[in-house]
């Protein structure tokens, strides 16, 4: 089988990969660029540990074939912080301990980012809504929910 070129933007750097036409942006991401901070935990799209977004939306890279990148943008956990400056959703997770294993916090740091991104506003109800594709073995949903609303708040406050 040929494989496919594709050209694409992560994390805000031009990228070019050769991939088969069945194989999964997930596959791609961790086994020929190196970026692992993707899990995949179920495979099926259920668990959100390969959250990932393309074009600003949200999507499980397990189940995006890796020829869909092809002119789109890509943001990944490895994104997320600016260097060694972390993201302010990560710190609130570390500071509140919103994390155990880490299998599932690449995910819901990525859906709390694309969250906030459209509402910085929102709700209990709407956060849990938001990330009920993420599943979490460990800690529950209780810190990663209230570490979400707190960054909300601060996001709220200094954009004043």
């Amino acid at each position: 089988m040929a494989k496919i070129h594709v050209e694409t933007t992560i994390n805000g750097a031009p990228t070019e990969f050769l991939c088969e036409a069945n194989q999964t942006l997930l596959d791609v991401l961790r086994d020929q660029l190196g970026l692992t901070g993707s899990k995949e935990g179920c495979g099926s799209g259920d668990c959100g540990a390969c959250s990932v977004t393309v074009d600003g939306r949200l999507v499980c890279s397990c189940l995006v074939l890796a020829p869909e990148a092809q002119g789109a943008k890509v943001e990944t956990i490895e994104g997320m912080a600016q260097g060694d400056k972390l993201h302010p959703l990560q710190k609130k997770f570390v500071e509140m301990a919103a994390l155990q294993c880490g299998i599932c916090t690449p995910g819901f740091l990525i859906a709390s980012r694309a969250l906030l991104e459209r509402n910085n506003n929102p709700t209990e109800t709407e956060i849990r809504y938001w990330l009920a594709g993420n599943l979490c073995r460990c800690t529950g949903y209780d810190k990663i929910i209230h570490a979400v609303m707190e960054v909300a708040a601060e996001m709220r406050e200094s954009a004043k």
